[in-house]
Protein backbone atom coordinates (compact mmCIF):
# COMPACT_ATOMS: atom_id res chain seq x y z
CA UNK A 1 0.00 0.00 0.00
CA UNK A 2 2.16 2.66 -0.91
CA UNK A 3 1.88 6.01 -3.05
CA UNK A 4 4.59 8.80 -4.28
CA UNK A 5 4.12 11.94 -5.56
CA UNK A 6 7.32 14.55 -6.58
CA UNK A 7 7.01 18.13 -7.51
CA UNK A 8 6.03 20.14 -4.74
CA UNK A 9 4.53 22.76 -7.51
CA UNK A 10 2.03 20.61 -8.68
CA UNK A 11 -1.50 19.00 -6.83
CA UNK A 12 -0.56 15.42 -7.13
CA UNK A 13 -3.94 12.78 -6.53
CA UNK A 14 -2.29 9.10 -7.17
CA UNK A 15 -4.25 6.15 -6.54
CA UNK A 16 -1.70 2.79 -5.75
CA UNK A 17 -2.95 -0.33 -4.34
CA UNK A 18 -6.18 1.53 -2.38
CA UNK A 19 -3.69 4.34 -1.10
CA UNK A 20 -4.34 8.07 -1.96
CA UNK A 21 -1.69 10.66 -1.46
CA UNK A 22 -3.19 14.21 -1.67
CA UNK A 23 -0.43 16.99 -1.83
CA UNK A 24 -1.34 20.43 -2.07
CA UNK A 25 0.47 23.41 -2.90
CA UNK A 26 1.22 26.02 0.17
CA UNK A 27 2.54 28.64 -1.80
CA UNK A 28 3.34 28.90 -6.22
CA UNK A 29 5.96 30.76 -5.58
CA UNK A 30 8.08 28.45 -3.27
CA UNK A 31 7.93 26.17 -6.25
CA UNK A 32 11.33 27.13 -8.33
CA UNK A 33 13.36 26.22 -5.04
CA UNK A 34 11.64 22.76 -3.29
CA UNK A 35 10.81 19.75 -4.24
CA UNK A 36 8.88 17.41 -2.31
CA UNK A 37 8.82 13.33 -2.20
CA UNK A 38 6.25 11.17 -0.02
CA UNK A 39 5.10 7.97 0.20
CA UNK A 40 2.79 6.14 2.01
CA UNK A 41 3.15 3.51 3.24
CA UNK A 42 0.40 0.77 5.09
CA UNK A 43 1.45 2.68 8.34
CA UNK A 44 3.80 4.94 8.19
CA UNK A 45 4.80 7.60 5.81
CA UNK A 46 8.48 8.89 4.80
CA UNK A 47 8.58 12.50 3.06
CA UNK A 48 11.75 13.82 1.60
CA UNK A 49 12.17 17.97 1.10
CA UNK A 50 15.17 18.92 -1.03
CA UNK A 51 15.45 22.51 -0.96
CA UNK A 52 17.87 24.78 -3.42
CA UNK A 53 18.24 27.67 -1.08
CA UNK A 54 21.93 27.46 0.44
CA UNK A 55 20.53 30.08 3.10
CA UNK A 56 17.62 27.33 4.70
CA UNK A 57 17.91 25.99 7.75
CA UNK A 58 16.75 22.15 6.77
CA UNK A 59 16.63 21.24 10.76
CA UNK A 60 13.60 24.32 11.40
CA UNK A 61 11.42 21.80 8.62
CA UNK A 62 8.55 20.00 11.35
CA UNK A 63 5.79 17.50 10.14
CA UNK A 64 3.21 17.76 12.63
CA UNK A 65 5.34 18.11 16.11
CA UNK A 66 8.02 15.48 14.54
CA UNK A 67 11.40 17.05 13.86
CA UNK A 68 13.65 15.45 10.60
CA UNK A 69 14.14 11.67 11.10
CA UNK A 70 17.89 13.16 9.40
CA UNK A 71 18.97 16.26 7.42
CA UNK A 72 21.34 18.10 5.72
CA UNK A 73 22.32 21.56 4.26
CA UNK A 74 19.71 20.75 1.54
CA UNK A 75 17.64 17.78 2.48
CA UNK A 76 15.28 16.89 4.98
CA UNK A 77 13.66 12.94 5.19
CA UNK A 78 11.27 12.44 7.93
CA UNK A 79 10.03 8.49 8.63
CA UNK A 80 7.51 8.28 10.50
CA UNK A 81 4.49 6.51 12.30
CA UNK A 82 1.03 7.71 11.40
CA UNK A 83 -0.01 7.01 14.98
CA UNK A 84 2.62 9.83 15.67
CA UNK A 85 3.86 13.27 15.04
CA UNK A 86 0.00 14.65 15.35
CA UNK A 87 -1.40 13.08 12.36
CA UNK A 88 -5.45 13.89 12.32
CA UNK A 89 -7.36 10.83 11.55
CA UNK A 90 -10.81 10.88 9.92
CA UNK A 91 -12.89 7.96 9.02
CA UNK A 92 -15.44 8.23 6.14
CA UNK A 93 -17.59 5.68 5.10
CA UNK A 94 -14.84 3.50 3.72
CA UNK A 95 -11.90 6.02 3.76
CA UNK A 96 -9.35 6.09 6.28
CA UNK A 97 -7.96 9.59 6.23
CA UNK A 98 -4.43 10.49 7.72
CA UNK A 99 -3.37 14.42 7.45
CA UNK A 100 -0.76 17.05 8.68
CA UNK A 101 1.21 19.77 7.97
CA UNK A 102 4.76 20.16 7.54
CA UNK A 103 6.05 23.86 8.48
CA UNK A 104 9.23 25.54 8.34
CA UNK A 105 9.66 27.30 11.37
CA UNK A 106 11.50 30.38 10.67
CA UNK A 107 14.24 32.23 13.51
CA UNK A 108 13.32 35.29 14.15
CA UNK A 109 16.66 36.88 12.09
CA UNK A 110 15.93 34.76 9.25
CA UNK A 111 15.44 35.86 5.55
CA UNK A 112 13.44 32.45 5.04
CA UNK A 113 9.43 33.40 5.54
CA UNK A 114 7.35 30.26 7.73
CA UNK A 115 5.40 28.28 5.58
CA UNK A 116 3.26 25.61 6.45
CA UNK A 117 1.87 22.22 3.30
CA UNK A 118 -0.51 20.12 4.17
CA UNK A 119 0.11 16.70 3.59
CA UNK A 120 -1.85 13.89 3.39
CA UNK A 121 -2.90 10.36 3.09
CA UNK A 122 -6.36 8.31 2.48
CA UNK A 123 -6.66 4.44 2.47
CA UNK A 124 -9.57 1.91 1.86
CA UNK A 125 -10.60 1.64 5.25
CA UNK A 126 -9.95 -2.14 6.75
CA UNK A 127 -13.02 -4.34 7.43
CA UNK A 128 -12.01 -5.01 10.49
CA UNK A 129 -9.92 -2.00 11.35
CA UNK A 130 -10.72 0.04 14.90
CA UNK A 131 -9.87 2.40 16.69
CA UNK A 132 -6.68 2.18 19.12
CA UNK A 133 -6.95 2.68 22.65
CA UNK A 134 -3.90 5.07 23.77
CA UNK A 135 -2.31 3.60 27.06
CA UNK A 136 -0.15 5.82 28.48
CA UNK A 137 3.43 4.22 30.43
CA UNK A 138 3.74 7.75 32.11
CA UNK A 139 2.15 9.45 34.99
CA UNK A 140 -0.54 11.69 33.32
CA UNK A 141 -2.17 14.84 34.05
CA UNK A 142 -4.71 16.57 32.32
CA UNK A 143 -5.06 20.14 31.86
CA UNK A 144 -7.82 21.52 30.10
CA UNK A 145 -7.10 19.52 26.59
CA UNK A 146 -4.00 18.74 27.12
CA UNK A 147 -2.50 15.56 28.58
CA UNK A 148 1.50 15.94 30.18
CA UNK A 149 2.82 12.85 31.01
CA UNK A 150 6.34 12.50 32.57
CA UNK A 151 8.51 9.43 33.52
CA UNK A 152 11.44 7.13 33.97
CA UNK A 153 13.06 5.68 30.92
CA UNK A 154 15.31 3.38 29.96
CA UNK A 155 18.67 3.88 28.29
CA UNK A 156 18.11 4.65 24.70
CA UNK A 157 14.19 6.08 25.60
CA UNK A 158 12.53 3.22 24.05
CA UNK A 159 10.20 2.22 27.25
CA UNK A 160 10.05 2.62 30.70
CA UNK A 161 13.05 2.18 33.28
CA UNK A 162 13.61 -1.58 34.47
CA UNK A 163 14.76 -0.41 37.67
CA UNK A 164 14.42 2.27 40.15
CA UNK A 165 17.64 2.19 41.90
CA UNK A 166 20.88 4.06 39.99
CA UNK A 167 23.85 4.18 40.89
CA UNK A 168 26.28 7.63 42.22
CA UNK A 169 27.28 8.67 38.74
CA UNK A 170 25.13 6.43 36.56
CA UNK A 171 22.49 8.49 34.16
CA UNK A 172 18.65 8.74 34.48
CA UNK A 173 16.82 9.10 31.46
CA UNK A 174 13.88 11.32 31.50
CA UNK A 175 11.61 11.64 29.18
CA UNK A 176 8.12 14.08 29.39
CA UNK A 177 5.53 14.67 26.36
CA UNK A 178 2.42 16.94 26.04
CA UNK A 179 -0.33 15.04 24.36
CA UNK A 180 -2.33 17.49 22.30
CA UNK A 181 -5.55 17.01 21.13
CA UNK A 182 -6.91 20.60 19.79
CA UNK A 183 -4.07 22.45 19.67
CA UNK A 184 -1.48 23.65 17.07
CA UNK A 185 1.96 22.49 17.62
CA UNK A 186 3.34 22.64 20.75
CA UNK A 187 7.01 22.96 22.12
CA UNK A 188 7.76 21.07 25.70
CA UNK A 189 9.72 22.40 27.81
CA UNK A 190 11.02 21.83 31.14
CA UNK A 191 10.86 25.02 32.98
CA UNK A 192 12.05 24.03 36.68
CA UNK A 193 13.49 20.67 38.02
CA UNK A 194 14.34 19.94 41.62
CA UNK A 195 14.97 16.40 43.32
CA UNK A 196 13.29 16.16 47.13
CA UNK A 197 12.86 13.38 49.53
CA UNK A 198 9.00 14.01 49.32
CA UNK A 199 6.49 13.81 47.27
CA UNK A 200 5.17 16.67 47.96
CA UNK A 201 6.92 19.95 48.75
CA UNK A 202 6.87 21.86 51.87
CA UNK A 203 8.85 25.28 53.14
CA UNK A 204 11.05 22.74 55.50
CA UNK A 205 11.82 20.23 52.59
CA UNK A 206 15.23 19.59 51.48
CA UNK A 207 15.63 20.00 48.14
CA UNK A 208 18.26 20.12 45.26
CA UNK A 209 18.22 21.83 41.72
CA UNK A 210 18.44 20.25 38.90
CA UNK A 211 17.12 22.59 36.57
CA UNK A 212 16.22 26.81 37.34
CA UNK A 213 16.32 29.91 35.98
CA UNK A 214 13.45 29.24 33.25
CA UNK A 215 14.83 26.36 31.81
CA UNK A 216 18.41 26.28 32.42
CA UNK A 217 19.60 23.02 33.63
CA UNK A 218 21.93 23.49 36.33
CA UNK A 219 23.56 20.29 36.79
CA UNK A 220 24.89 20.31 32.99
CA UNK A 221 27.67 22.40 34.88
CA UNK A 222 29.37 19.76 36.58
CA UNK A 223 28.28 16.83 35.22
CA UNK A 224 27.37 15.16 32.42
CA UNK A 225 23.88 15.83 32.21
CA UNK A 226 21.68 17.37 29.42
CA UNK A 227 19.05 17.86 26.94
CA UNK A 228 19.05 15.30 24.37
CA UNK A 229 18.48 16.02 21.06
CA UNK A 230 14.41 16.49 19.96
CA UNK A 231 12.26 13.86 18.38
CA UNK A 232 9.41 15.76 18.67
CA UNK A 233 8.83 19.03 19.62
CA UNK A 234 6.14 18.16 22.33
CA UNK A 235 8.36 15.77 23.81
CA UNK A 236 11.71 16.46 25.79
CA UNK A 237 14.48 14.05 26.81
CA UNK A 238 17.03 14.49 29.87
CA UNK A 239 19.91 12.35 30.69
CA UNK A 240 20.41 13.41 34.32
CA UNK A 241 23.46 11.91 36.03
CA UNK A 242 23.38 10.99 39.36
CA UNK A 243 24.43 13.19 42.34
CA UNK A 244 25.18 13.18 45.96
CA UNK A 245 21.54 13.49 47.87
CA UNK A 246 19.92 11.58 49.87
CA UNK A 247 21.73 8.73 49.25
CA UNK A 248 19.97 5.35 50.11
CA UNK A 249 16.42 7.21 50.21
CA UNK A 250 13.51 7.51 48.03
CA UNK A 251 13.78 10.54 45.47
CA UNK A 252 11.36 12.70 44.03
CA UNK A 253 11.72 15.05 40.85
CA UNK A 254 9.44 17.94 40.99
CA UNK A 255 8.97 19.21 37.94
CA UNK A 256 7.04 22.31 35.92
CA UNK A 257 6.29 21.20 32.49
CA UNK A 258 5.21 24.34 30.16
CA UNK A 259 3.48 23.75 26.93
CA UNK A 260 4.58 26.38 24.64
CA UNK A 261 4.86 27.85 21.31
CA UNK A 262 7.56 26.75 19.08
CA UNK A 263 7.90 30.52 17.18
CA UNK A 264 7.87 32.05 21.04
CA UNK A 265 11.28 31.46 22.56
CA UNK A 266 12.71 34.00 24.58
CA UNK A 267 15.01 34.04 27.61
CA UNK A 268 12.18 32.52 29.86
CA UNK A 269 11.05 30.40 27.51
CA UNK A 270 13.28 27.53 26.44
CA UNK A 271 16.14 24.79 27.33
CA UNK A 272 19.35 25.53 28.15
CA UNK A 273 22.35 22.85 28.89
CA UNK A 274 26.42 23.83 29.46
CA UNK A 275 28.44 22.19 26.98
CA UNK A 276 31.92 21.88 27.65
CA UNK A 277 34.39 24.21 25.42
CA UNK A 278 31.24 25.72 24.09
CA UNK A 279 29.35 27.69 27.39
CA UNK A 280 25.34 27.72 27.56
CA UNK A 281 23.55 26.29 24.43
CA UNK A 282 20.01 26.25 23.55
CA UNK A 283 18.47 23.26 22.88
CA UNK A 284 15.80 23.69 20.31
CA UNK A 285 18.27 26.10 18.31
CA UNK A 286 21.77 26.70 18.61
CA UNK A 287 22.12 30.06 16.58
CA UNK A 288 19.65 31.43 19.44
CA UNK A 289 22.18 30.69 22.15
CA UNK A 290 22.12 33.91 23.23
CA UNK A 291 19.08 33.27 25.13
CA UNK A 292 21.25 31.20 27.19
CA UNK A 293 23.16 33.91 28.41
CA UNK A 294 21.55 34.97 31.63
CA UNK A 295 21.65 31.25 33.21
CA UNK A 296 24.60 32.50 34.94
CA UNK A 297 22.45 35.28 36.40
CA UNK A 298 18.78 36.03 36.62
CA UNK A 299 16.59 35.28 33.64
CA UNK A 300 13.65 37.44 33.04
CA UNK A 301 11.40 38.20 30.24
CA UNK A 302 10.41 41.25 28.78
CA UNK A 303 6.85 40.00 27.11
CA UNK A 304 3.68 40.42 29.31
CA UNK A 305 2.49 37.75 27.07
CA UNK A 306 5.00 35.30 29.20
CA UNK A 307 2.96 36.00 32.02
CA UNK A 308 -0.52 35.29 29.99
CA UNK A 309 0.60 31.79 29.38
CA UNK A 310 0.33 30.44 32.65
CA UNK A 311 -3.37 31.69 32.83
CA UNK A 312 -4.40 29.72 30.10
CA UNK A 313 -3.84 26.26 31.12
CA UNK A 314 0.12 25.76 29.91
CA UNK A 315 2.21 25.45 32.77
CA UNK A 316 1.59 21.58 34.27
CA UNK A 317 3.48 20.91 37.40
CA UNK A 318 4.13 16.83 37.59
CA UNK A 319 6.34 14.57 39.99
CA UNK A 320 8.57 11.46 38.74
CA UNK A 321 9.63 8.67 41.55
CA UNK A 322 10.27 7.49 43.95
CA UNK A 323 13.70 6.25 42.70
CA UNK A 324 16.63 5.69 44.90
CA UNK A 325 20.48 6.90 44.39
CA UNK A 326 22.57 4.25 45.54
CA UNK A 327 26.59 4.13 46.60
CA UNK A 328 28.72 2.47 44.35
CA UNK A 329 30.77 1.17 47.20
CA UNK A 330 28.25 -0.12 49.57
Amino acid sequence: MHCVSSKYSVMMVSFCQGALLLSLAAAMAMAVYADMKVDCGPDFVTLMWTESRPQADTSLLRLGNCFPTSFSAGEAYFYVDLTDCNFRRLVTGDALVYSNDLTYVASADSYNLAFTHPVVCAYERPKDWYATIYDPVFKTYSLGDLQFNIGLMNDDFSGPAESTRFPLGSIIPIMASVVQETHQPLLLLLDECVAATTPELYPESTMYPIISNKGCLLESVSSRSKFEPRQKSSEIRLSLQTFTFAMGEEVFIHCKLLAWDPNGLDSTKKACHFVEGHGWELLDNLAQSNLCDCCESKCKSRRQRSVAAEKHGMVQKAVIGPFTITDVNS
